[in-house]
C-alpha cells in the first residue's frame, strides 16, 4: 500500500479551516508546497549581506526555499495567522520616567511558544483524521520562508514594508505553518493592494525599505535593537529615537491598519499596557528584573546586555529636545 494519502477533497480542507479557528488562529489559508519564487532573490539578498549578522537565515538554505526538502514529499502548507493588534493606553508615569517604546508583537506573551503549541494541536487532529499523512510544524525559527507561503495561501500580501498585509485585519500578523503531505485543495492567492502607496517606505526614518517589497535588514531599527550584536552604528542613534525594542513605525504609517481590529486573544494582552519600558530604570536593572519582567515574553530574545544598550540610545536621545514623538512617531 503507498504511504501517499488520497487528494483530499474541499470538504476536507474547510474543515481543517474551521478547526484551526477553533483553536485560536485568526485567519487561516492553504498553499501548493512550491519552491520559493524569490528564491534567487533571496540568494542575492543573503550574497549582498542585507541579513546583517543574522547568519541563520543563510543555513539550511536549500529547506527554506523548498518545502519538499524540508518535509518529504510535501504537498501543501496550512498557512495561519493570528491578529496581535491591542490599542494602547495612556498611562501615567514618573515625572523622571523615560519612556523606550516597545514594539506591539512583543508585548504580549511569546508567539513562537503559543503559535508551536497550537500548531501542534491542529497536527495531532490531522493525523487522527489522516494518519498516513506526515507533517511538520513551522514558526519564525525553523527554516521556511512564510511569508511568500502565506500570500500564496490567500492569508495576505506581502506589503511595501515586507510585512504580511490582510484587507481585514491589517498587518499585526504572527505567521506559523503546518507542511503536510495531505494533498490539499489550495486557496486563491492574495492580491497585492499597495498600489502607489509608498507610506512606509517615506516613514522609515533610517531608510531601511530600500525600494517597494525590499529591505535591508542592516539598517531596520527592529533589527538593530534586536538581532544586532555589539554597538549600534552611530549613525542610527538618532533614528531610533525613542524604540527601545523592535519598532512598529511602517505599520502605524499602513492605511491598511487604520481601522485595524482590536486581537480577542487572551495571549496577546500587553503585560505594558502604554507600550512602554522605563530606559532610565533599565539602566540600573539586574539579572532578577530583567527576568521577572520577561518571563515567557519574545523580549527574552534582546540579552539584558543588548537591551542596556537599546536604553542608553533612548536615554541620550531623549535629552537632546528634537528627538521627540513627531520626529521619529
Amino acid at each position: 500500500m503507498s504511504d501517499t494519502p488520497n487528494v483530499t477533497s474541499m470538504a476536507d480542507a474547510l474543515q481543517i479551516k474551521q478547526h484551526a479557528r477553533e483553536i485560536g488562529f485568526d485567519l487561516v489559508g492553504i498553499a501548493p508546497a512550491q519552491v520559493n519564487a524569490d528564491a534567487d532573490y533571496y540568494r542575492r539578498w543573503l550574497d549582498e549581506g542585507q541579513a546583517g549578522q543574522m547568519q541563520w537565515m543563510s543555513r539550511r538554505i536549500d529547506e527554506r526555499l523548498d518545502p519538499s526538502r524540508y518535509l518529504p514529499g510535501a504537498a501543501s502548507i496550512i498557512c495561519v495567522a493570528v491578529n496581535y493588534y491591542r490599542p494602547l493606553e495612556a498611562l501615567p508615569m514618573r515625572a523622571d520616567a523615560i519612556p523606550g517604546k516597545v514594539a506591539r508583537y512583543a508585548l504580549g506573551d511569546d508567539y513562537h511558544e503559543i503559535i508551536k503549541s497550537r500548531l501542534h494541536t491542529l497536527a495531532d487532529w490531522m493525523k487522527d483524521r489522516w494518519p498516513q499523512a506526515h507533517t511538520r510544524a513551522a514558526v519564525d525559527t525553523a527554516p521556511v520562508t512564510e511569508k511568500p507561503h502565506a500570500a500564496r495561501a490567500g492569508v495576505g500580501w506581502q506589503g511595501k514594508n515586507t510585512c504580511t498585509i490582510n484587507p481585514r485585519i491589517g498587518s499585526w500578523l504572527l505567521l506559523g505553518e503546518i507542511i503536510t503531505t495531505l494533498p490539499l485543495p489550495p486557496d486563491e492567492p492574495a492580491i497585492d493592494r499597495c498600489g502607489s502607496c509608498r507610506r512606509c517606505i517615506d516613514a522609515c526614518p533610517t531608510g531601511a525599505i530600500t525600494a517597494p517589497y525590499q529591505l535591508d535588514a542592516r539598517r531596520c531599527i527592529s533589527y538593530l535593537t534586536i538581532e544586532h550584536r555589539g554597538e549600534i552604528p552611530a549613525e542610527f542613534h538618532d533614528p531610533i529615537g525613542h524604540w527601545l525594542v523592535g519598532c512598529d513605525i511602517c505599520q502605524d504609517v499602513c492605511p491598511w491598519n487604520s481601522k485595524a481590529p482590536s486581537a480577542t486573544d487572551l495571549a496577546t494582552l500587553p503585560r505594558f499596557a502604554d507600550g512602554t519600558l522605563d530606559a532610565g530604570a533599565i539602566l540600573d536593572w539586574e539579572p532578577i528584573h530583567y527576568q521577572q519582567s520577561f518571563r515567557r515574553s519574545a523580549i527574552k530574545r534582546i540579552k539584558l546586555p543588548m537591551l542596556k544598550r537599546n536604553a542608553e540610545i533612548v536615554v541620550r536621545n531623549a535629552a537632546r529636545p528634537r528627538i521627540n514623538e513627531s520626529t521619529f512617531r
